[in-house]
This record gives C-alpha cells, structure tokens and sequence, in this order.
C-alpha cells in the first residue's frame, strides 16, 4: 500500500485556498493496477489554472483576443495572485484601482483589465460596456497617435474607464429617478399594498446602487489622499528609468571592460577625457527624468503627481454628483415615508376619537339598559298604577342619560381630545 500525496490537492486554488495538506491513498491489486480511495483523481478538478479570454491592446490602438492562464499573467505582470483573484468574473469585488510595480489592476463596474506601460489585458466579456470601452479605446489611441498628447498611456486606458464608470452609474441613477419620483407622487396620494410594495423594492435598488458610487468615490479619494499610490501608477516612467539605469550599468561594465585593454601603461590620464563618460551618461540620465516631468520634486512628499491627481480629482467630482443625487433621493423617500406616518397618524387619531366618542355612548345606553333590568324584574311596585308612570320613566331616564353623555362632551372639549 502506497501513500501519495495528490498533485491536484497541492496546486493553487483561486476560489477557495487549501490550506491543509490532503492525501489520496493508492492501492494496488494482484496485477498492479491502481485502486483509489478516498478522492479520486479523476473527480478533482484544477480550480483557478484555466485559460480565460483577454483582450490585449497596444499602444497604437490595435487588439487581439488572447487565452491566457492565470500563472503566465502573475509572471509577464508580476502581478499576486489575489490581485488577479479580483479580476475573476465569478467573485463580486467592489470597485478598486491598485497600483503595482509593472502594472495597474482596474476593477470598475464591469472594466476589469490590467494595464501596464506597453498594453491593456482587458477580460473580454460580451457585456456592451466591455466592447465600448475597447472601441473606444482603440479609436483615442489612434487618434493620439496623430495628435501631439503627452499624457501617458497608461493613464489613458485608466482615464476612459472612470469615464465610462461614471457614466454608467450617472445613466443608471437617472433611470432610477425617472422610476421614483412618480412611484413616489402616487403613494402620497394613494396609499395602498401595490404602490408600497413598488418604493420597497426602488428602495433596496436605491441603497444597492449607493454603495457601488460610494465605493468608486471612496477609491479615488484614497488614491488622492496617498501620493505614493499615485506614484506608482506612473508605468512609463517607470520604466525609461529602468532602461537608463540598464544602459548606465552596460556602459559602465564595458568601459571597465575595455579600459585596460585601450589605455597605455606609459601614457598619461587625461582627467577631461576620462570625465566626458560620466558627463554623457548625466545628460543622459537628466533627459530622461525630464522627459515627462521630473519624477521627484521639491515638495515635502517628494513626489510630482499633480498629472495624475487632476485627472482623478476631475472624475472625482462627477462621482460625488453622482451620490449627492442619490442622497437627495433617498431624502426625498424618506421625506415621503413621514408624511405617510403622518397620516396614518392623523387616521389613527380620527379613529382613536371615533372610539372615545363610542365609548361614552356605550356607557349612556348602558345606564339605560340598568334601568330597564330594574324595571323590568318580577317585582311589586306601585309606580305603574299610575297611567302615566311608565312615560316619566323613559323621559327622566333618557334626560338623565342624555345629560350625562353632553358633561362626557363639555369634558373631551375641556380637555382638548376631541376637535370640537
């Protein structure tokens, strides 16, 4: 009997991650076929490793649609894996931006992509705001292209998709006020199951949609509110900073590599020709700082992100329009439901004093079914041997009764219970 442990078991899982060790025990028969118990190999399932549909687009505005696996993207972005566990469809994830040392994860809405400072992986979907957004993508790149624009790329692809998240929670918050406004109108006026069951169901949508624009806004402010965030976000940078450094570092192997080889041992050092190396690589270096702006500067946190925090201070403001509408409408819900209270209220009074009036009424004809009891015992009495007794009983019990219930009136109008 052999004890192996499952290579299914042990693989990284982007769902749920295993976090203990699991074996599958492996039998053998008389003739040396395997027999399984336990799990099965053939019934476990590599979760998380399987290809998915990208669309990967170029500087120059050009896609192409790629199948790509989870490992391949975690090494060509350097990216971990629970970076790329928030692109993943099946998972709901609010809507984040993350800045990382190769790439830019976005996950706005239905925009999932990661971008990095020579392309866009955009998780391809047949959802109509993916195939926009890559449409429109396209066209502005080429557009650009064309055009001189110094703002990077990847600011572009990251800019067209907060344009395209606001304008999908803008449109869907002007269709939701299109739907509870007169919802609204009608249950003031009609109180009733159907029109309360309506605002019950526009409510939830209302608190579900407050969340997602709650959610973006809340995004872009920490990106504002942390300058490093913000600098890493700046790819391309980045990235000439990498190859100068790389060439510096070439050039200067090689001139170590080849200066004992080309100067004399008898000929003297010239401290001008010898400094002319270093002066070139400097210019260069400059150069490349500030090609796009210098990537440090003087300020107190040291970093020069004014280009990418007015473009999220802009889409900013439109996000917070966007939930002041809908604050203003859940004002507006709640300013609905109290006038409903207030008028059940006021109904419940009106049957509050309706009840009181009853009551007093009960507690006069209860008086006068007393009366009645009394008189109408099995008794000897001498009253009804006059002819008109049995009249000036009705007519002082009814006066009697009568007066009682106006002192029960004089006393409610007194008091101020009843509106008289």
């Amino acid at each position: 009997m052999d004890e192996l442990r499952s290579p299914f078991l042990s693989s990284s899982n982007c769902h749920e991650p295993t976090t203990s060790s699991h074996t599958v025990r492996i039998e053998t028969n008389g003739v040396g076929n395997p027999q399984h118990h336990g799990f099965g190999i053939s019934t476990v399932k590599k979760r998380g490793l399987g290809n998915r549909s990208w669309i990967r687009i170029d500087p120059n505005g050009n896609s192409k649609i790629l199948e790509l696996d989870k490992a391949t993207l975690m090494r060509h972005c350097s990216l971990p894996a629970r970076d790329l566990r928030l692109l993943d469809p099946v998972f709901i994830y609010p809507s984040t931006i993350l800045g990382r040392e190769k790439a830019i994860v976005v996950s706005l809405e239905q925009i999932r992509c990661i971008i990095t400072a020579d392309e866009v992986l955009l998780m391809n979907s047949l959802d109509g705001c993916v195939m926009q957004y890559e449409s429109e993508l396209c066209r502005r790149l080429q557009t650009t292209r064309e055009q001189s624009d110094n703002l990077a790329f990847e600011f572009r692809a990251v800019e067209l998709a907060l344009e395209f998240t606001c304008m999908t929670l803008d449109a869907q918050v002007k269709e939701l006020e299109m739907e509870v406004y007169p919802v609204l109108d009608e249950l003031a006026t009609s109180i009733n199951t159907r029109n309360l069951e309506r605002v019950r169901r526009l409510k939830g949508h209302l608190l579900a949609l407050t969340r997602r624009v709650q959610k973006v806004r809340d995004e872009i402010e920490q990106l504002m509110d942390d300058d490093g965030d913000m600098a890493e976000m700046y790819l391309t940078e980045k990235k000439e900073r990498m190859e100068v450094f790389s060439s510096s570092e070439q050039y200067f192997s090689s001139s170590f590599a080849e200066g004992p080889k080309m100067v004399s041992k008898s000929a003297p050092i010239s401290p001008v020709a010898s400094m002319s190396g270093i002066h070139k690589l400097e210019t260069a270096l400059s150069g490349a700082f500030s090609k796009h702006g210098s990537y440090m500067s003087s300020s107190a946190n040291g970093y020069n992100i004014e280009e990418l925090e007015m473009l999220l201070e802009a889409y900013f403001v439109v996000v917070d329009n966007t939930l002041s509408k809908l604050f203003t409408l859940k004002e507006y819900i709640d300013d609905t439901e109290d006038l409903i209270n207030i008028k059940l209220g006021n109904v419940q009074n009106q049957l509050i004093q309706f009840e009181v009036l009853l009551t007093a009424a009960t507690f006069v004809a209860t008086i006068f079914a007393v009366v009645t009891g009394v008189f109408g015992m099995n008794l000897k009495t001498t009253i009804f041997d006059y002819a008109d007794g049995f009249n000036w009983v009705l007519i002082i019990t009814s006066s009697a009764c009568g007066f009682i219930f106006m002192c029960f009136l004089l006393y409610f109008k007194y008091k101020k219970i009843l509106p008289f």
